[in-house]
Formats: C-alpha cells, structure tokens, sequence
C-alpha cells in the first residue's frame, strides 16, 4: 500500500508490530489519532512512555506495579499464607475477577519451553522456591494453563518444592479448564471454579 506520506508510513509501520493489529487496523488507529487534539495524541504517547520508563515488578510476587510493593503484596486483608502461581499478569486479572481468591499471586513470567527456549532459569521459579523457603506459606497453587508447558512447568515447580510437601499444600487449580485452554480466556465462572474446587497436586 503507498502512502501520500512518509511520516504515516512510519506510524503505521510501528503500530502493525503490536499484537493483533493488521496494517489495516494500524491504518485506522493512526487516522484516528491524526483526527485528535494534538494535547490529546501527546497525553497519549506520554503516557506509553511513562509506562515504559517508570513501571516496576513487585520484589515479592514480579506482578507489574507502580511501587516496589503491589498494591496486592500491600494489602493486609490478603492471604498471606496461601500463594497462586500464574504464568502473567494477563491471569492474575483473570483469577482477580472471579473475586474467589484472597491469598497472593507469584508471577513466573511465562511458562517452560524448551521449543522455545525458555528454561526454568529464565522463570522466577527459584524466587517462588525461596517465598517456600521462608516458611510463612501453607498452600501453593498452581494455576497454569493447561497445555503440555503448563503441565511441564507444574511438574517442575512441584520437584523443586518437594522438600516442603511437609509444611505446605501444592494444589492445582480443578480442571474445569478445557485441556488447552489458556487461561486468561477462560470465562470467570469456570474459573473462579476451577479455584475453589482446586486439588492436591499429585507430580505424576
């Protein structure tokens, strides 16, 4: 497609590298934005940048927060002796809107891959294990997609906690959730439970 101007090529160019946004939709939200107040197209960018810039990952679960602390690490209604384990952020929103879990989350940042490249060096495994380690916590639950990487990375965080199967519950979210699904499109009622009807992880 030839465009009358370079300055939108370029736009469009940057918005098509986001997920899901065809060069058509990169099209339509460039024009849209063209159609804007330039105050709002600049509150726009600077709020991305800002984002990019200042957004940090919470030193104990690495859920995405504005402070060293999230704001749910941060509050003392919480659980603090049961913790579930989730691939992203994407799910600790969709387990959040189910309003059926009150403990704290650990966010791994993704799941084992070998296909991929992604080892469980590169997960925050080992700072789940040491969370374990500290001996406040009496549940963990696994609340993995239920695809061969989640179980893979089930299986591996409940050898890594084997040590602990004295002191602490490893449970796994029922599986409610179709064999495949990913878990942050898995509707709330399902998955809300799929965590309270949760059951004890057995590492086969």
């Amino acid at each position: 497609m030839q465009y009358s101007s370079r300055l939108l090529e370029n736009a469009v160019q940057e918005f098509a590298k986001l997920p899901g946004i065809g060069r058509k939709t990169a099209l339509r939200l460039v024009l849209h934005l063209l159609r804007q107040e330039t105050s709002d197209v600049e509150q726009f960018a600077t709020a991305v940048a800002t984002m990019k810039r200042e957004v940090k990952h919470c030193r104990v679960c690495h859920n995405i927060s504005d402070t060293d602390l999230c704001p749910i690490c941060a509050d003392p209604r919480r659980d603090t002796t049961t913790v579930c384990v989730v691939e992203n952020i994407q799910d600790v929103l969709a387990i959040e809107n189910t309003q059926q879990f009150h403990g704290l989350y650990h966010v791994l940042g993704g799941l084992i891959s070998p296909m991929d490249g992604i080892g469980p060096s590169d997960l925050q495994i080992d700072a789940l294990v040491a969370r374990v380690a500290a001996g406040n916590i009496k549940e963990v639950i696994l609340a993995l997609s239920s695809t061969m990487e989640g179980d893979t990375t089930n299986f591996y965080i409940f050898r890594k906690l084997a040590p602990y199967v004295d002191q602490v519950r490893v449970s796994i979210i029922a599986r409610g959730i179709a064999v495949g699904n990913e878990l942050e499109y898995t509707d709330e009622v399902t998955l809300g439970r799929s965590i309270l009807n949760r059951t004890p992880f057995e590492g086969k």
